[in-house]
């Protein structure tokens, strides 16, 4: 257990965890259930969970997780936005999937920020977080979590 420090002030924690996350070709993978776990052995009073794709044929979406028909019709849509086959893509040399997966990244996001409060990640009622994978192999992705807030004395 922490004391608080001569001056009064809460002790700042800073955590970091590198999550690997293995995919099935394109789609969409939650990993909310590890966040939160590593969100709860911080028992921070009050912070902040930024989240860091380390690829650029991937992404990162907070999204619903209720049903499973809204990660379908956001991939097709994803898929009808860009579409492979593009004739005028010039970079091909990572397979015809490559360069369109590269144009998702960019029109998505790498990075996303969740606050914390009273020990948990502030996710809303029907939120989850995914990797959104845009490219057809199976592929093993890196996503950097950077936790840092304020731990309570004698928070559990």
């Amino acid at each position: 257990m922490n004391s608080p420090s001569e001056s009064g002030a809460t002790p700042m924690v800073q955590k970091q965890k590198l999550f690997h996350l293995q995919t099935r070709g394109a789609g969409l993978y939650e990993f909310t259930d590890r966040v939160n776990s590593l969100v709860n052995e911080a028992q921070l009073n009050c912070g902040l969970l930024t989240l860091f794709c380390r690829h650029t044929s991937c992404s990162l979406l907070i999204g619903e997780n209720a049903d499973p028909d809204v990660l379908r019709d956001l991939k097709q849509f994803f898929d009808r936005l860009v579409p492979e086959g593009m004739d005028w893509v010039s970079h091909v040399l990572e397979g015809d999937d490559d360069m369109p997966a590269h144009i998702k990244c960019a029109l998505s996001q790498t990075s996303v920020s969740i606050p914390v409060m009273a020990g948990r990640a502030v996710f809303g009622v029907w939120q989850g977080i995914y990797l959104f994978e845009h490219r057809r192999r199976e592929q093993t992705r890196e996503v950097v979590a950077h936790l840092s807030g304020e731990q309570e004395y004698g928070y559990i």
